[in-house]
């Protein structure tokens, strides 16, 4: 046990950065590039190429010498046409234009694009609208205007989504180096929970923290879960925990944490060898929270098994944790404003569900919504996540700033 495991109770500020201080590196993973949306950069991508790699056509119409409009000619017999990727088409004289379409490569001799829209055309004759002044240059993307090759585009550490899939590809590599994700058990434990689909009795419910951990784990791109439910028996406990620690990279528990006669997680877990880092943190909902680390440096989170409480500590502490492990650039908690007053008299930092409204100065507002008791799942519909009051204070103002998590 940790010098911080023993003490009882640890405040949300010191949880976090003890989870993140020992989180592992879980390595990396080469894929094809169609596969790394939604990963996390591993290597940096450079430029192959310029970008663009020559002075590209930005519109559709005919390129010419801007020397010509100049000294006063407005009719320019077409030389020839060029599309995007075709080979450029040269002119003989500054009479002439070459018909040009948007992406194409600038053709030799000319430096000026018209819009088609500014000219009018009768067989290979083009002639300016009357009036029409082009300037010189005009509608050119400069070759190498965007960077040179060999420039960093991407560093490690990016998130990657649909703008980053575009620039991997201005990298020419068809495959990619990414964070590894782990695979991760999400283990119920409780003789009282029962699986949809199966016969429930009086006195059970229905296991529903299991389900929602793996959705808000398949969110952040951690698809490599297996759900398990595990009795209220110590010997079963210690069997199968030991068995999935040994085939899994993370273990995220739910229940049995507290401090009731069957709350047997917290000594399992040590007759396993885990390192107790902290067990209990001064929050509502979720105190009896529970982490450590396995002989071989695995990850475990045991969460209370109350569902809201459940949720909440995954996405304060599970889900920061194992995004991190993955290198990625860390970036703060969005801040919103309390639509109303929020009156939280315990000294424990509160996390309040809210529902989020824009005003229409572009203000993010954040409108608590109470649940009835941590149990209270179904209240947490139409919320998109919850905010973080510090302990300390018991009066939050209408307008104050509250950092925001996000279920998804």
């Amino acid at each position: 046990m940790s010098e911080h495991g023993a003490r009882r109770r640890i405040d949300v500020a010191e949880a976090a950065e003890l989870i993140l201080a020992r989180m592992p590196d879980w390595g990396t993973v080469r894929v094809p590039v169609d596969r790394a949306h939604g990963e996390v950069l591993r290597q940096t991508i450079n430029a192959e190429r310029d970008q663009p790699p020559f002075d590209r056509v930005t519109m559709d119409g005919i390129a010419l010498r801007h020397s010509a409009v100049a000294a006063g000619v407005r009719s320019f017999r077409v030389a020839g046409t060029q599309g995007a990727g075709s080979d450029r088409v040269s002119i003989d004289d500054a009479d002439s234009c070459v018909a040009i379409m948007t992406g194409a490569a600038l053709p030799p001799g000319v430096d000026t694009v018209i819009p088609v829209e500014r000219i009018s055309r009768v067989a290979d004759r083009v002639t300016l609208e009357d009036g029409y002044q082009p300037v010189a240059g005009q509608f050119i993307h400069r070759h190498a205007s965007d960077h040179p090759q060999g420039t960093a585009l991407l560093l490690p550490g990016t998130l990657i989504g649909a703008p980053e899939m575009a620039i991997l590809t201005i990298g020419g590599s068809a495959s990619v180096e990414i964070a590894r994700r782990p695979s991760i058990a999400v283990i119920s434990t409780g003789d009282e929970l029962v699986d949809v689909g199966q016969p429930v009795g009086a006195n059970q419910i229905r296991s529903s923290n299991d389900r929602a951990i793996a959705g808000a784990l398949a969110a952040r791109g951690f698809r490599d879960s297996t759900r398990v439910h595990l009795p209220d028996d110590r010997e079963v406990l210690e069997r199968e925990l030991r068995q999935l620690l040994a085939e899994e990279d993370v273990l995220i528990l739910t229940g049995g944490v507290s401090m009731g006669e069957f709350d047997y997680v917290p000594q399992v877990l040590l007759a396993l060898g885990m390192e107790l880092v902290f067990h209990k943190v001064l929050q509502r909902p979720g105190l009896p929270l529970w982490f450590g680390v396995s002989p071989e440096g695995k990850p475990v989170f045991a969460l209370p098994g109350n569902p809201v409480s459940s949720l909440v500590c995954l996405v304060r502490y599970a889900l920061p944790g194992l995004m991190h492990a993955l290198r990625i650039n860390d970036t703060p908690a969005p801040v919103v404003a309390l639509a109303e007053e929020v009156r939280f008299a315990p000294d424990l930092t509160c996390f309040l569900p809210v529902t989020l409204e824009y005003t229409a100065d572009g203000r993010c507002l954040a409108t608590p919504k109470q649940t009835n008791t941590s149990g209270d799942f179904a209240a947490l519909g139409g919320t998109a996540g919850f905010v973080e009051l510090p302990r300390g204070t018991s009066v939050f103002p209408a307008g104050y700033a509250a950092r925001f998590f996000s279920w998804s």
